[in-house]
């Protein structure tokens, strides 16, 4: 089968802003929200940290530095108004997306009636 490949962290981006939006967290606790609430879920941890690190350039987070009793210290990420308004956009795009989607998955559905 010849499904394209290496779409994987097309919204990736969307999916640790939508995280971010309900709890700050650091990278790693990142990957575990959406690790437990994504049902297709496989992206590693370093895809997690190059997302988080090309939001900040964009403004879409930002962190604080956490230093907790015991263990190294860790960036907690917190998303931004810019973060916000960015998963504005991707709202529409996913939106626009599913719309095509449907009418594949219905197009394709009567061929095979």
């Amino acid at each position: 089968m010849s499904v394209m490949k290496g779409k994987n962290f097309r919204h990736l981006n969307a999916f640790i802003l939508l995280a971010l939006a309900k709890e700050d967290n650091h990278g790693g606790g990142v990957y575990t929200v959406l690790s437990e609430t994504l049902p297709n879920f496989n992206v590693d941890t370093g895809a997690i940290y190059r997302c988080l690190k090309e939001l900040e350039s964009n403004g879409a987070v930002e962190f604080k530095w956490e230093n907790p009793e015991k263990g190294p210290a860790k960036k907690v990420y917190t998303i931004t108004e810019v973060g916000f308004k960015e998963l504005k956009e991707w709202e529409k795009d996913i939106e626009s997306r599913l719309a095509n989607l449907k009418y594949f998955l219905e197009t394709y559905r009567q061929l095979n009636q």
